[in-house]
């Protein structure tokens, strides 16, 4: 008769999933202000379609804001990026900038043709980076050996 030999769990050593480190943790806030803010661009919308003008001008105060977190959220991905050397960050969130920036100017100019359907695809895009910034872990920088 053979046997296995099986580790028991007791003695099987036990692998810890990073911590998240305190910039990746800045990147999760800031994409996610960023999320929670673009995703209320199109009820902002709705609103002066359904006939109110005053939801332009909310739609418009939320552009700026969206805008300003959106380089907030890019700036925290660089920072991130170049810090654990993980491109994605940076590259997704500068790609969310220059989009959302030729959004903002086809709003301004009137151009619903290409605002409309680049609105759609910022938030689905605002929604996967949401998404895998809050599913991966984001470790901080190794010193000597320890996650910081």
């Amino acid at each position: 008769m053979t046997s296995t030999h099986e580790a028991s769990p007791a003695t099987a050593p036990v692998r810890e999933a990073p911590r998240t480190g305190v910039a990746g943790g800045l990147f999760r806030a800031a994409v996610t202000l960023h999320t929670v803010v673009a995703f209320g661009q199109p009820v902002f919308a709705g609103v002066y379609l359904s006939g109110d003008i005053g939801g332009l001008d909310l739609h418009v105060l939320g552009a700026n804001a969206a805008s300003f977190l959106g380089l907030a959220q890019a700036i925290v991905g660089v920072t991130y990026s170049v810090r654990r050397r993980v491109w994605w960050p940076a590259l997704a969130s500068l790609l969310l900038v220059a989009a959302e920036t030729v959004q903002y100017f086809a709003g301004m100019d009137g151009a619903l043709w290409l605002h409309l359907p680049l609105g759609v695809s910022l938030i689905a895009g605002l929604a996967v980076l949401f998404t895998v910034a809050w599913t991966r872990p984001l470790p901080g920088r190794v010193r000597g050996g320890s996650d910081a």
